[in-house]
């Protein structure tokens, strides 16, 4: 009884054994990854327009100062004043450049008044 006992256990491993062997040999190898390439990291300009557009605004705007010199608190004061209907914006780094959404034209008057101290480029459709 022992022996039969035994030559069961030992003919199931060996059927064991042998599935293994056929499974790994069967098996295909996977493909080596390819090489990702590396994209070129955004500039910041480019990152605060792209957060304002992953916004999915109707309008999209950036403004600079017309003297070059980076935005500060009266920047704020006359933005929130004259562009009341931006939804989000966003500083670069230095300060020099915001990008502004909205789903709302400015106001023509506003417009005017704003362009007196900004260059304000339209990214809406590009």
């Amino acid at each position: 009884m022992k022996t039969k006992s035994l030559l069961l256990l030992f003919a199931l491993f060996l059927t064991a054994c042998g599935r293994s062997a056929n499974q790994t040999a069967n098996e295909t190898p996977l493909p080596s990854p390819l090489p990702t390439s590396q994209s070129t990291p955004l500039s910041d300009f480019e990152e605060a327009l792209r957060f304002v557009r992953n916004g999915q605004f109707t309008y999209i705007w950036v403004f600079s100062r017309k003297d070059g010199k980076p935005f500060d608190a009266s920047d704020t004061v006359i933005l929130k004043a004259k562009a009341a209907q931006i939804v989000d914006f966003t500083m670069t780094d230095d300060k020099k450049k915001g990008v502004a959404g909205s789903n709302f034209p400015f106001e023509d008057q506003n417009l005017v008044e704003l362009k007196k101290r900004y260059v304000i480029e339209d990214y809406s459709a590009r």
